[in-house]
């Protein structure tokens, strides 16, 4: 089966649309969402409504967390926790009570799919580098032969093997191999940091074990004009432009 895998939309239907193109196009058979739907973004409730109609699973991440009651962000800068407010206040009912119901982790045979690390699920940790991606040798036992995160809004891919060795995994498209155990940072389709202002997906493909990190263009402008146009901290539009 060839899965599509999204992360990270923030509240940006713009994005979000062209990565939903481009997998058609690619033939994606399922699709799974790996948290943060909103926060951010101007387009919180259009972004839920068709990660909804389209997605097999979405898994819950920190930004859904506060917007649904589901944690303390109390500790968020003012910008981040503004934005929070305001998406609870804009989100429908019918929106709003799905985010309350998200899990934190979705697994199917041998992939797993979580918003940050494996390790403490509803903590929300990142890795974003290789000695945070080794500290789940602890759970090595435990872990799928495939991990996919989303979170740190940056393409990283990692190799675990049993006998402790952790390598970086630096090519855009790879296969798994036997022995080994990956986990993979997806990147952000709504608000990608890393000076790459494209929306960012993958794609893995559950037969051949191949895996494939894709970017794909879309109207920055619109999307940010959209955030200048609201009460939202202008910052979150500029940045988009830089992909910071």
């Amino acid at each position: 089966m060839r899965l599509g895998i999204v992360s990270d939309i923030h509240a940006n239907i713009e994005a979000l649309e062209a990565c939903f193109k481009a997998m058609d196009a690619a033939g994606v058979e399922r699709t799974v969402c790996l948290g943060d739907v909103v926060g951010y973004g101007a387009s919180p409730n259009e972004t839920c409504a068709l990660i909804r109609s389209r997605v097999a699973h979405t898994i819950l991440g920190n930004h859904d967390a506060a917007v649904a009651g589901r944690m303390d962000y109390s500790y968020y800068y003012h910008a981040a926790r503004h934005a929070l407010d305001l998406h609870a206040k804009e989100l429908q009912s019918d929106h709003m009570d799905w985010l309350k119901a998200l899990p934190y982790e979705v697994r199917e045979g041998d992939v797993h799919f979580c918003h940050g690390s494996p390790l403490n699920i509803e903590e929300f940790d990142y890795i974003f580098a290789r000695d945070q991606a080794a500290q789940c040798m602890s759970i090595w036992p435990k872990m799928a032969h495939l991990t996919l995160i989303g979170h740190s809004h940056l393409c990283k891919a990692f190799a675990l093997s049993e006998t402790g060795a952790t390598h970086d995994v630096v090519a855009q498209k790879f296969e798994l191999r036997p022995g080994w155990k990956y986990i993979v940072s997806v990147g952000s389709v709504g608000q990608p940091r890393d000076y790459d202002p494209r929306a960012s997906y993958v794609l893995y493909d559950t037969d051949t074990k191949v895996f494939e990190f894709k970017r794909v263009e879309y109207d920055v402008k619109a999307s940010a004009d959209k955030i200048f146009a609201s009460d939202l901290e202008p910052n979150f539009g500029h940045r988009l432009f830089i992909g910071v």
